[in-house]
Protein backbone atom coordinates (compact mmCIF):
# COMPACT_ATOMS: atom_id res chain seq x y z
CA UNK A 1 0.00 0.00 0.00
CA UNK A 2 1.27 3.68 -1.15
CA UNK A 3 1.22 5.74 1.93
CA UNK A 4 2.45 9.62 1.79
CA UNK A 5 4.10 10.23 4.78
CA UNK A 6 4.02 13.72 6.79
CA UNK A 7 6.02 16.59 5.14
CA UNK A 8 5.92 19.46 7.36
CA UNK A 9 7.70 19.61 10.16
CA UNK A 10 5.60 19.62 14.03
CA UNK A 11 5.67 23.53 13.96
CA UNK A 12 2.88 23.62 11.16
CA UNK A 13 0.68 20.84 13.43
CA UNK A 14 1.18 18.63 16.32
CA UNK A 15 3.28 15.73 15.77
CA UNK A 16 0.93 13.41 18.17
CA UNK A 17 -2.66 12.05 18.24
CA UNK A 18 -2.55 13.50 21.83
CA UNK A 19 -1.35 16.45 20.96
CA UNK A 20 -3.50 17.41 17.59
CA UNK A 21 -6.61 15.94 19.66
CA UNK A 22 -6.15 18.64 22.58
CA UNK A 23 -5.22 21.68 19.94
CA UNK A 24 -8.50 20.80 18.33
CA UNK A 25 -10.41 20.41 21.02
CA UNK A 26 -9.01 24.15 22.80
CA UNK A 27 -9.22 25.70 19.11
CA UNK A 28 -13.10 25.16 19.41
CA UNK A 29 -14.30 25.36 22.84
CA UNK A 30 -16.01 27.94 22.67
CA UNK A 31 -17.52 27.43 19.08
CA UNK A 32 -20.93 26.95 18.31
CA UNK A 33 -21.30 26.01 14.28
CA UNK A 34 -24.23 28.42 12.98
CA UNK A 35 -27.59 26.55 12.39
CA UNK A 36 -27.67 25.16 8.55
CA UNK A 37 -26.30 22.55 6.73
CA UNK A 38 -22.93 22.92 5.82
CA UNK A 39 -21.52 21.86 2.11
CA UNK A 40 -18.43 22.97 1.57
CA UNK A 41 -15.93 26.00 3.37
CA UNK A 42 -12.72 27.47 2.89
CA UNK A 43 -10.21 27.64 5.52
CA UNK A 44 -6.68 29.07 6.02
CA UNK A 45 -3.47 27.14 5.67
CA UNK A 46 -0.82 28.89 7.18
CA UNK A 47 -0.28 26.77 10.26
CA UNK A 48 -2.25 26.02 13.69
CA UNK A 49 -0.27 28.66 15.45
CA UNK A 50 -1.30 31.09 13.22
CA UNK A 51 -4.86 30.19 11.20
CA UNK A 52 -5.83 26.50 13.42
CA UNK A 53 -8.46 28.24 14.91
CA UNK A 54 -10.32 29.59 11.78
CA UNK A 55 -9.77 26.34 9.61
CA UNK A 56 -10.76 23.86 12.80
CA UNK A 57 -14.20 25.62 13.08
CA UNK A 58 -14.55 25.43 9.04
CA UNK A 59 -14.10 21.64 9.14
CA UNK A 60 -16.18 21.10 12.29
CA UNK A 61 -19.04 22.87 10.89
CA UNK A 62 -19.38 20.78 7.72
CA UNK A 63 -18.80 17.93 10.20
CA UNK A 64 -22.04 18.82 12.11
CA UNK A 65 -24.17 18.83 9.10
CA UNK A 66 -23.29 15.23 7.75
CA UNK A 67 -20.94 12.40 7.89
CA UNK A 68 -19.86 12.42 3.96
CA UNK A 69 -18.02 9.18 2.70
CA UNK A 70 -16.09 11.45 0.90
CA UNK A 71 -13.63 14.36 1.79
CA UNK A 72 -11.94 16.46 -1.20
CA UNK A 73 -9.66 19.34 -0.09
CA UNK A 74 -9.11 21.13 -2.77
CA UNK A 75 -5.02 22.71 -2.20
CA UNK A 76 -3.89 25.90 -3.95
CA UNK A 77 -0.68 27.23 -4.72
CA UNK A 78 -0.84 26.77 -8.25
CA UNK A 79 -1.19 30.16 -10.95
CA UNK A 80 -3.11 29.95 -13.72
CA UNK A 81 -1.88 27.71 -16.60
CA UNK A 82 -0.71 25.15 -14.98
CA UNK A 83 -2.76 21.99 -14.62
CA UNK A 84 -4.70 20.64 -11.27
CA UNK A 85 -2.53 17.88 -9.91
CA UNK A 86 -3.76 15.14 -7.58
CA UNK A 87 -2.91 13.08 -5.13
CA UNK A 88 -2.62 9.21 -6.48
CA UNK A 89 -1.49 7.13 -3.05
CA UNK A 90 -3.75 4.95 -1.41
CA UNK A 91 -3.76 6.19 2.26
CA UNK A 92 -2.42 9.69 3.65
CA UNK A 93 -0.19 9.60 7.19
CA UNK A 94 -1.41 11.67 10.33
CA UNK A 95 -1.19 12.13 13.91
CA UNK A 96 -4.65 10.23 14.19
CA UNK A 97 -3.34 7.32 11.60
CA UNK A 98 -3.57 7.12 8.00
CA UNK A 99 -6.43 8.75 5.98
CA UNK A 100 -8.02 6.45 3.33
CA UNK A 101 -7.67 7.20 -0.25
CA UNK A 102 -9.10 5.94 -3.13
CA UNK A 103 -6.63 5.67 -6.68
CA UNK A 104 -9.61 4.82 -8.81
CA UNK A 105 -11.61 7.58 -8.27
CA UNK A 106 -7.87 9.12 -9.26
CA UNK A 107 -7.45 7.73 -12.16
CA UNK A 108 -10.82 8.58 -12.97
CA UNK A 109 -10.43 12.17 -12.45
CA UNK A 110 -6.87 11.97 -14.50
CA UNK A 111 -9.18 10.55 -17.38
CA UNK A 112 -11.78 13.41 -17.18
CA UNK A 113 -9.99 16.19 -16.63
CA UNK A 114 -5.84 17.85 -17.46
CA UNK A 115 -5.05 16.58 -13.68
CA UNK A 116 -1.18 15.40 -13.12
CA UNK A 117 -0.43 12.66 -10.53
CA UNK A 118 1.54 14.50 -7.69
CA UNK A 119 5.06 12.96 -7.15
CA UNK A 120 5.84 11.67 -4.15
CA UNK A 121 8.49 14.57 -3.87
CA UNK A 122 5.54 17.44 -4.22
CA UNK A 123 5.42 19.29 -0.93
CA UNK A 124 3.12 21.66 -0.21
CA UNK A 125 1.54 22.51 3.27
CA UNK A 126 -2.52 23.43 1.89
CA UNK A 127 -3.60 20.21 1.73
CA UNK A 128 -1.16 18.71 4.78
CA UNK A 129 -1.94 20.95 7.14
CA UNK A 130 -5.91 20.53 6.98
CA UNK A 131 -5.86 16.46 7.22
CA UNK A 132 -5.68 15.94 10.56
CA UNK A 133 -8.75 18.12 11.09
CA UNK A 134 -10.34 15.66 8.68
CA UNK A 135 -9.58 12.55 10.06
CA UNK A 136 -10.64 13.84 13.46
CA UNK A 137 -13.73 14.97 12.34
CA UNK A 138 -14.34 12.76 9.70
CA UNK A 139 -12.73 9.19 10.77
CA UNK A 140 -14.12 6.95 8.44
CA UNK A 141 -14.40 8.98 5.32
CA UNK A 142 -12.50 8.37 2.22
CA UNK A 143 -9.95 11.72 1.05
CA UNK A 144 -9.54 13.24 -2.56
CA UNK A 145 -7.03 15.57 -2.46
CA UNK A 146 -6.26 17.59 -5.40
CA UNK A 147 -4.83 21.33 -5.90
CA UNK A 148 -6.29 23.29 -8.53
CA UNK A 149 -5.10 26.49 -10.31
CA UNK A 150 -6.46 30.26 -9.86
CA UNK A 151 -8.11 30.26 -13.62
CA UNK A 152 -11.38 28.42 -14.53
CA UNK A 153 -10.19 25.46 -14.78
CA UNK A 154 -10.55 25.19 -11.22
CA UNK A 155 -14.23 25.20 -11.89
CA UNK A 156 -13.97 22.75 -14.75
CA UNK A 157 -12.12 20.55 -12.44
CA UNK A 158 -14.46 20.79 -9.49
CA UNK A 159 -17.61 19.93 -11.98
CA UNK A 160 -15.65 17.25 -12.81
CA UNK A 161 -15.16 15.82 -9.31
CA UNK A 162 -19.19 16.43 -8.60
CA UNK A 163 -20.13 14.45 -11.83
CA UNK A 164 -17.87 11.58 -10.53
CA UNK A 165 -18.93 11.38 -6.96
CA UNK A 166 -22.74 11.82 -8.20
CA UNK A 167 -22.12 9.01 -10.34
CA UNK A 168 -20.88 6.23 -7.69
CA UNK A 169 -23.20 8.21 -5.34
CA UNK A 170 -21.24 9.07 -2.80
CA UNK A 171 -21.96 11.86 -0.56
CA UNK A 172 -19.02 14.13 0.05
CA UNK A 173 -17.46 17.56 1.73
CA UNK A 174 -15.96 20.03 0.11
CA UNK A 175 -12.86 22.17 1.53
CA UNK A 176 -11.17 24.84 -0.18
CA UNK A 177 -7.75 25.73 1.48
CA UNK A 178 -6.55 29.14 1.07
CA UNK A 179 -5.25 32.30 2.64
CA UNK A 180 -5.73 36.24 1.94
CA UNK A 181 -3.19 39.17 1.40
CA UNK A 182 0.10 38.37 2.06
CA UNK A 183 1.51 42.11 2.79
CA UNK A 184 4.52 43.62 3.41
CA UNK A 185 7.99 43.15 2.28
CA UNK A 186 8.37 39.35 2.87
CA UNK A 187 5.96 38.96 0.39
CA UNK A 188 7.19 42.11 -1.99
CA UNK A 189 3.77 43.82 -1.87
CA UNK A 190 3.68 46.81 0.27
CA UNK A 191 1.06 49.56 -1.09
CA UNK A 192 0.39 50.92 1.68
CA UNK A 193 3.80 50.99 3.39
CA UNK A 194 3.83 49.65 6.87
CA UNK A 195 2.33 50.02 9.99
CA UNK A 196 -1.58 50.51 10.85
CA UNK A 197 -2.85 52.29 8.13
CA UNK A 198 -1.19 48.95 6.36
CA UNK A 199 -2.84 46.43 8.38
CA UNK A 200 -6.34 48.60 8.82
CA UNK A 201 -5.73 48.46 4.50
CA UNK A 202 -5.55 44.88 4.34
CA UNK A 203 -8.28 44.08 6.66
CA UNK A 204 -11.33 46.68 5.53
CA UNK A 205 -10.18 47.12 2.04
CA UNK A 206 -7.91 44.31 0.50
CA UNK A 207 -8.93 41.32 1.78
CA UNK A 208 -12.76 42.39 2.50
CA UNK A 209 -12.71 42.25 -1.30
CA UNK A 210 -12.25 38.89 -2.03
CA UNK A 211 -13.88 37.61 1.02
CA UNK A 212 -17.05 39.84 -0.30
CA UNK A 213 -16.64 38.10 -3.50
CA UNK A 214 -16.67 34.72 -1.87
CA UNK A 215 -19.86 35.02 0.12
CA UNK A 216 -21.64 36.22 -2.78
CA UNK A 217 -20.08 32.77 -4.88
CA UNK A 218 -18.92 34.94 -7.50
CA UNK A 219 -16.40 32.84 -9.18
CA UNK A 220 -15.22 35.72 -11.95
CA UNK A 221 -14.81 38.04 -9.54
CA UNK A 222 -12.60 36.21 -6.97
CA UNK A 223 -10.39 35.33 -10.02
CA UNK A 224 -10.02 38.46 -10.97
CA UNK A 225 -9.46 39.82 -7.13
CA UNK A 226 -6.61 37.55 -7.14
CA UNK A 227 -4.95 38.76 -9.83
CA UNK A 228 -5.59 42.50 -9.42
CA UNK A 229 -5.12 42.73 -5.74
CA UNK A 230 -3.28 40.01 -5.00
CA UNK A 231 -5.40 39.43 -2.31
CA UNK A 232 -5.41 35.16 -2.17
CA UNK A 233 -2.56 32.84 -3.12
CA UNK A 234 -5.04 30.25 -3.87
CA UNK A 235 -7.89 31.38 -5.94
CA UNK A 236 -8.54 28.07 -7.28
CA UNK A 237 -9.72 26.23 -4.24
CA UNK A 238 -11.99 28.86 -3.07
CA UNK A 239 -13.57 28.50 -6.66
CA UNK A 240 -13.65 25.00 -6.61
CA UNK A 241 -15.13 24.78 -3.37
CA UNK A 242 -17.77 27.08 -4.51
CA UNK A 243 -18.67 25.39 -7.57
CA UNK A 244 -19.19 22.35 -5.66
CA UNK A 245 -21.64 24.26 -3.13
CA UNK A 246 -23.18 25.65 -6.07
CA UNK A 247 -23.75 22.07 -7.43
CA UNK A 248 -25.28 21.21 -4.18
CA UNK A 249 -28.32 24.16 -4.48
CA UNK A 250 -25.86 26.73 -2.19
CA UNK A 251 -26.40 30.18 -3.08
CA UNK A 252 -24.34 32.21 -0.84
CA UNK A 253 -21.66 31.62 1.68
CA UNK A 254 -21.15 32.76 5.78
CA UNK A 255 -18.34 34.02 7.19
CA UNK A 256 -17.13 32.21 10.32
CA UNK A 257 -14.93 34.17 11.19
CA UNK A 258 -11.88 36.82 10.16
CA UNK A 259 -8.50 37.06 11.56
CA UNK A 260 -4.61 37.79 10.15
CA UNK A 261 -1.58 36.86 11.82
CA UNK A 262 -0.92 40.25 12.89
CA UNK A 263 -3.45 40.29 15.47
CA UNK A 264 -1.18 36.93 16.61
CA UNK A 265 2.45 38.08 15.97
CA UNK A 266 2.51 41.77 14.89
CA UNK A 267 4.62 42.48 12.08
CA UNK A 268 5.09 44.67 9.48
CA UNK A 269 5.01 41.52 6.62
CA UNK A 270 1.28 39.20 7.60
CA UNK A 271 -1.23 37.02 6.15
CA UNK A 272 -4.73 37.46 6.25
CA UNK A 273 -7.28 34.44 7.22
CA UNK A 274 -10.89 33.73 6.68
CA UNK A 275 -13.48 31.17 7.54
CA UNK A 276 -16.24 30.40 5.33
CA UNK A 277 -18.79 27.47 5.13
CA UNK A 278 -21.46 27.23 1.90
Amino acid sequence: MKVRKRILPPGWYPGTARECEKEIKALVDDFTPPPGRWTAGVAPHAGWYFSGRLAARVVRSLAASASPQVVVVFGGHLPAGENPVVYAEDAWDTPFDTLSMDPGLVEDLARATRAVKAPPSFADNTVEVQLPFVKWYFPEAVLLAAHTPASAEAVSFAEAVWDLLETSGRSAAFLGSADLTHYGPDYGFSPRGTGPEAVDWVKKVNDKSVVDKTLAMNVAGVLEDARARHNTCSAGPIVSAMTCAARRGAAKGVLLEYATSHDIRPAESFVGYAAIVF
